[in-house]
């Protein structure tokens, strides 16, 4: 049976996923079989397992700090938005329905509890440490009756609870008091400790209200983590879309058009970790300005943000810079958007039936009832993009999505060969490149994590404005490991490491 411990926040975005992901890596070097568990997320940024599992991009983050593969027990259940008030259901990483948010937290939710327990059970047989993070806030009290994410968790598991309060955003030791005060006292004798996140300044100025707290509250203050800066790991919230809005003096500008219901926004981060680049997130009220290249990025409902486009007026602007020789990339929902027409006839995302696309491409997008998921293994063979010629062998990414698209024209050229799906051989011809080389698209998440690839694409962009190309000088998966060793060096320094510790072994 494996230890447990669970991270719970005063709110959302306090940074529970990260410092699970910290302590997944923390475990990890100190040599426990660690695995990461959440029983409910709602993102929509997520990731495909190798056997076609969708799960949130959190857990994935975090196995990979602990050294595993992710498999879907670590997410049992993925809520991803559809409207204001409806969710994909995605169970033990298929999808089973969309759902009210009322029908959701008043019917669904606790018959996915089953899968939650076989989860926890299958993890607690497989692993030395689990490490458990929960949703949101725990005493949400409108919600607590159906909660399959908090202190029914923690209950189930006996897991020893941290309480992370945000004091960036202020009120912190509001949050801290007030969340166990709304607890009942078999849950509240489950909070452990306290973590204060996200510290700016003087601890010496701070240790008075440290002390306040744990005479208050009887639970001991185990740590404060200090802001850290370009933490470089990947967020599934659209929240942190916030802090990747930014321009810069760097040799090529790209935006990427923030839809309502854009996805796998972290498919650009490498992207934007490249010394000669800045990535823009143009979102409402946003001016498209004149980038050297612009990105429709994939999405959780393409006829909602297509829509969106059109009556933004950003579709207007974008067909301006196609026609101004400005290149354009689709991903995914964004590949659907470039072409002349989608099709929706089972109504996959809603009432509309079909919808004119940009036309920036001559292809056609049928909507399917069924979803590709599958991580995938492709082949690039002299692939043309602008004035430069990329082939590569053995490139990796994912599948999310639930149409295929076709091609109109000769004039349409296929960019790339799927050699694997789920690890299981295939020859499937994916993503289209004008006949002008300028717009191109692909179903393929993670295109740019392939360094000989982003690079390409990069210097086709430099070579465009005169500038000289070069070599590869950014390897992003050595980069990723890089960060989660920084932040767990961070967080073992600031935690009572031997306290956590104690907490765990005594299990």
């Amino acid at each position: 049976m494996a230890n447990k411990i669970m991270f719970q926040g005063t709110s959302s975005n306090v940074g529970k996923s990260i410092l699970c992901t910290a302590l997944c890596r923390i475990l990890y070097r100190k040599g426990y079989k660690t695995v990461p568990f959440k029983a409910q997320n709602m993102a929509l940024n997520s990731y495909v397992t190798k056997w076609g599992d969708e799960i949130g991009r959190a857990q994935v983050a975090q196995a990979e700090a602990a050294g595993i593969d992710p498999i879907v027990q670590m997410n049992p259940v993925l809520l991803k938005p559809t409207g204001n008030q409806s969710s994909q259901v995605v169970l033990m990483g298929k999808p089973v329905g969309v759902y009210s948010a009322k029908e959701y937290h008043t019917k669904y939710s606790l018959t996915a509890l089953d899968k939650v327990q076989e989860s926890i059970k299958f993890l607690d047989d497989n692993y030395e440490m689990i490490v458990i993070e929960g949703a949101g806030s725990p005493a949400e009290v409108n919600l607590k009756a159906n909660d399959i994410v908090n202190m029914r968790i923690a209950k189930m598991t006996q897991a020893p609870v941290m309480l992370i309060a945000d004091i960036d955003r202020g009120g912190a030791i509001a949050s801290i008091v007030g969340t166990l005060e709304l607890l009942e006292p078999e849950e509240r004798d489950l909070i452990k400790g306290i973590v204060i996140n996200k510290f700016r300044g003087d601890i010496k100025l701070l240790e008075p209200a440290l002390d306040f707290i744990e005479q208050k509250t009887g639970k001991k203050v185990v740590g404060v983590i200090p802001a850290i800066e370009k933490l470089d790991i990947d967020e599934e919230d659209s929240v942190a879309l916030e802090h990747k809005k930014h321009k810069g003096s760097w040799d090529i500008q790209i935006a990427v058009l923030q839809t309502p219901k854009i996805s796998n926004f972290t498919d650009f981060d490498a992207l934007n970790y490249e010394p000669d680049v800045a990535v823009r997130f143009v979102g409402p009220g946003d001016e498209l300005g004149n980038p050297d290249l612009i990105i429709l990025p994939g999405s959780k409902n393409t006829l909602a943000d297509l829509t969106y486009l059109k009556e933004s007026g950003l579709a207007e602007q974008v067909a301006e810079k196609a026609k101004d020789n400005t290149p354009i990339i689709g991903i995914c929902g964004g590949n659907q958007m470039l072409g002349t027409m989608i099709y929706d006839p089972h109504h996959v995302e809603g009432d509309i039936e079909d919808i004119e696309g940009l036309g920036l491409v001559q292809t056609t997008t049928t909507m399917k009832d069924v979803k590709t998921t599958h991580q995938v293994t492709f082949d690039v063979d002299n692939l043309q993009f602008l004035n430069g010629t990329f082939s590569g062998k053995g490139l990796v990414g994912y599948e999310i999505h639930m149409g295929d698209t076709e091609s109109n024209s000769d004039d349409v050229t296929r960019a790339l060969t799927i050699t694997s799906r789920s690890e299981n051989p295939v020859n499937v011809l994916d993503g289209f490149v004008d006949g002008a080389h300028q717009i191109m698209g692909s179903y393929i998440h993670g295109i740019f994590d392939n360094d000989e690839f982003r690079r390409f694409i990069i210097n086709e962009l430099r070579m465009k404005k005169g500038l000289a190309p070069l070599e590869v000088v950014f390897k992003y998966f050595e980069h990723k490991d890089a960060a989660y060793n920084r932040l767990a060096d961070v967080v073992e320094e600031s935690l009572d490491m031997d306290y956590i510790m104690g907490l765990l072994n005594e299990q």
